[in-house]
This record gives structure tokens, C-alpha cells and sequence, in this order.
């Protein structure tokens, strides 16, 4: 499983809320920029994405706040692909303060490969199941 960096940034004073850390949103953001990288190691490049019509959308999302991130703090995101089926991807980001190690917050995403004229579902394609297939956290059985 590769496990490059999906994300680098800072935290910028203006991110941050009245309490002091990165506002929620910001988090939220992060993490989107990250599903674009994770997207385009397997295939789902914003090339692919405009000539194919296609496009992603987020059907769940859970975050865990673990640590707090301030003003000045630089941020890394890992991600690691839990799952692809026909027509859903289910992977993890893991965001950490870059200085220090600590895991700031953990995201689960539910994606799902979007045809956007019919705005329904489309399978994905095999170069693309192919591709995250050898990115999985846990590999799946080799048919004999």
C-alpha cells in the first residue's frame, strides 16, 4: 500500500476560530484536497474527469478530532483505500501535525464515481478498479 503524503499545508491565523485552533471547516477542506490526490493515483484525474463526464461524490463522511492544530502548525494527510466496488470507494485520511507526529483528526470517506449528465452512478473502469486495487489497505484474494 502507498502511503505518501495526500496533503501538505499550513494553518493560517485566519482558520483558526475564537478558540483559538483550526475551525472545523478548514479541516473539511484539507481533507478534500486530499481525496483529489488519492483520486488521481488511481486514475480519477481532472483530465479523466472532464473527457469521460464523469465525476465524484461524497456519500459519507466521519471525522474524529483528536488533537488541536494552531496558527503556524504544518499539516500532512495520509490516505489509505479501505475498499472499491463497481461504483464506490471507501478510503481513510489520516491528518497529522508535521512537526510534532500527533494525529490531529482522522476522516472516513464514502465515494461514489458519478455519471454527471444522467446524475446517477457509473461503474468505474477496469484501469481504474485496477489501479486501486494495488493501492488497498488490505489487498483482496486472487481468484485462482
Amino acid at each position: 500500500m502507498e502511503t505518501g503524503a495526500t496533503y501538505r499545508g499550513t494553518v493560517y491565523p485566519w482558520q483558526c476560530d475564537h478558540v483559538g485552533h483550526m475551525n472545523i471547516m478548514w479541516y473539511v477542506g484539507k481533507f478534500d484536497e486530499a481525496n483529489w490526490n488519492l483520486f488521481a493515483r488511481i486514475g480519477l484525474t481532472p483530465t479523466y474527469l472532464r473527457e469521460s463526464g464523469r465525476g465524484m461524490a461524497a456519500v459519507q463522511q466521519n471525522i474524529a478530532y483528536k488533537r488541536e492544530l494552531l496558527a503556524g502548525d504544518i499539516v500532512e494527510v495520509s490516505s489509505t483505500l479501505l475498499e472499491i466496488r463497481e461504483k464506490s470507494i471507501r478510503f481513510v485520511h489520516e491528518m497529522r501535525n508535521a512537526e510534532t507526529g500527533d494525529v490531529a483528526a482522522i476522516c472516513e470517506i464514502t465515494g461514489v464515481h458519478m455519471d454527471r449528465q444522467a446524475r446517477k452512478s457509473a461503474a468505474f473502469e477496469d484501469p481504474i478498479r485496477r489501479a486501486a486495487a494495488r493501492l488497498l489497505a488490505f489487498p483482496e484474494p486472487v481468484s485462482a
